[in-house]
C-alpha cells in the first residue's frame, strides 16, 4: 500500500486554505469591509461600508477572453467526454473560480448505466489534495460534495489511485462507501492559475496588493461621500449677537432666503454673516484615480476598464497594445489551464474504457483556445495579406487552421460535388 498522507491531514490543510479562498470570494463579491481610520468619518457614519468592483472586474477581465475551443491531435476522442458535460458552463466555471481561489478542481464521476463519466467542477475552498509536480495530477484527494446550513462537511470524497471512498457524517458516526475503478490517478484533478515550484496550487488573480488597493480606494469614496455633504452645504457662521438673543433652528436659517437681525443692547449693529471655504472634491477624485493606476498596474488593466474614461476611443489594436501585459498573462493561463484539462479528460477516458492507459500516451493532444483578443475588420485584412505573402514564400504555411488560431473564425465547410 502506497504511503498516502490521509484524509486528517488533508481535512486540516483544507481548513487552513479555505479561510483565504473566502477572503478573496469576499472581494470578488464586493462583501469585503475596508478598516476605517476613525478621524474624518463621524460617529453617525462609521457603520457605513462603500463598495467598489475592481477585484471582479480583474477576474472577469481575464476570464472573458479565455475561451476553450477543443483538443488537437484528439486520439481518444476527449472532445466527446468534454460536449457531453456541458462545457460552455463546465469551462467557465473551472477557470473563473481557479482565478478567484489560484486552483480549482475538476471531480470525475462514472455515468450513468455505461454512459459518458460526469464532470463536476469544486471550487478550492472545497478540494485539496497532493499533487505530482511532474504531471499536475494528484497522489491522493479530498473533496467536500455537501455541506449543512452551518458549513460543516456532511458528505466528503477521499480519493486514491484506483477508488474514491465517499464519506457520511451521521449522528452515529462516519459511513464509507468504497468505488472501485481502473484509473492510475485520483478521479479529482486541479486547473491551477501560475503554478510554480514555491506554491504548486498557483497564485491566486486577486493578490495581496490587489486587496490593499480597493481597501484605499474604499475609504477614499467614502472620505469623498463625507465630504460631498459639506461640498453641496458649506458651513455658515454669524458673529455679534448678544448672549441672550433669541436661539434660531439651524437647519431653517440655512435654507431661508431672508434673515433678519435686531440691534445689540448699545444699539449697533455689527452683527456679521460668513461662510467658510467651500471644500473641494478634487482630491478625492484624484487620489481615487491614483489607486486605479496602482490596481491596473497590478492587473494588467487600464483606466478605462475601471471606469476613467479617455477623451479618445481606442481603435482595436490601440486596445490591444494596451493590454499587452493582460494579453501575456492570459497566454501563460492558457498553457497551465491547458494541461488541467487535459489531465481531466484523460483520467475521464480511463475511467470510461476501464482501462488505466499511460499519461504519456496524450503526449500528441494539445489543447486549443480562441484568440485572446477578436481581430476587426482592419485586422482582418492586414491577417490575409500576411498569409498571401508568407505563403508565396513557403507554400503551404498557412492553411485554415492556422488562420482559425490568428482570427477566431471557423472555417466554411465546403461540399464535394464529385
Amino acid at each position: 500500500m502506497a504511503d498516502y498522507k490521509g484524509i486528517n491531514y488533508l481535512r486540516h490543510k483544507l481548513d487552513k486554505k479555505r479561510v483565504r479562498v473566502d477572503l478573496r470570494y469576499k472581494f470578488y463579491e464586493m462583501k469585503n469591509s475596508a478598516l476605517d481610520f476613525n478621524i474624518s468619518t463621524p460617529p453617525q457614519l462609521q457603520w457605513w461600508q462603500s463598495v467598489i468592483g475592481w477585484c471582479a472586474k480583474s477576474v472577469d477581465s481575464l476570464a472573458d477572453r479565455l475561451v476553450f475551443r477543443d483538443f488537437k491531435n484528439d486520439n481518444f476522442n476527449l472532445n466527446e467526454i468534454y460536449e457531453m458535460n456541458n462545457p460552455d458552463t463546465l469551462f467557465n466555471a473551472a477557470i473563473q473560480e481557479a482565478l478567484i481561489g489560484s486552483c480549482s478542481f475538476i471531480y470525475i464521476t462514472p455515468g450513468e448505466n455505461g454512459s459518458v463519466p460526469r464532470l463536476q467542477v469544486i471550487d478550492g475552498s472545497d478540494a485539496t489534495g497532493v499533487i505530482d509536480q511532474i504531471t499536475g495530477l494528484l497522489t491522493e484527494g479530498y473533496a467536500v460534495l455537501e455541506r449543512d446550513d452551518n458549513s460543516n462537511p456532511i458528505v466528503e470524497a477521499y480519493l486514491t489511485p484506483y477508488n474514491t471512498r465517499i464519506i457520511y457524517k451521521e449522528r452515529r458516526g462516519e459511513i464509507n462507501y468504497d468505488y472501485p475503478h481502473n484509473v492510475p490517478y485520483p478521479l479529482l484533478v486541479p486547473i491551477i492559475y501560475r503554478p510554480d515550484a514555491k506554491r504548486p496550487f498557483g497564485h491566486s488573480r486577486i493578490s495581496r496588493a490587489c486587496m490593499s488597493i480597493t481597501d484605499s480606494a474604499l475609504r477614499t469614496i467614502k472620505r469623498g461621500e463625507i465630504s460631498a455633504e459639506f461640498y453641496s452645504y458649506p458651513q455658515k457662521y454669524v458673529t455679534g449677537l448678544d448672549d441672550d438673543a433669541s436661539t434660531f433652528d439651524k437647519w431653517k436659517a440655512s435654507m431661508s432666503s431672508m434673515l433678519s437681525f435686531e440691534n445689540n443692547s448699545d444699539g449697533d449693529n455689527h452683527v456679521h454673516v460668513g461662510q467658510f471655504t467651500q471644500q473641494s472634491m478634487q482630491p478625492h477624485l484624484e487620489q481615487l484615480k491614483m489607486f486605479a493606476s496602482l490596481f491596473a498596474g497590478e492587473t494588467g488593466l487600464t483606466l478605462d476598464d475601471l471606469g476613467f474614461a479617455t477623451d479618445n476611443p481606442s481603435s482595436a489594436e490601440a486596445i490591444k497594445a494596451a493590454h499587452e501585459n493582460l494579453r501575456l498573462t492570459a497566454r501563460k493561463a492558457q498553457r497551465t489551464f491547458g494541461t488541467g484539462f487535459l489531465n481531466a479528460g484523460y483520467l475521464a477516458r480511463c475511467l470510461a474504457d476501464d482501462k488505466d492507459y499511460q499519461r504519456s500516451v496524450l503526449y500528441l493532444t494539445k489543447a486549443q483556445w480562441e484568440p485572446v483578443f477578436e481581430p476587426d475588420y482592419a485586422s482582418l485584412s492586414l491577417i490575409g495579406d500576411g498569409a498571401i505573402k508568407i505563403n508565396q514564400a513557403v507554400p503551404g504555411y498557412f492553411d485554415k487552421n492556422s488562420l482559425r488560431d490568428l482570427t477566431g473564425i471557423e472555417p466554411a465547410k465546403v461540399e464535394d460535388n464529385d
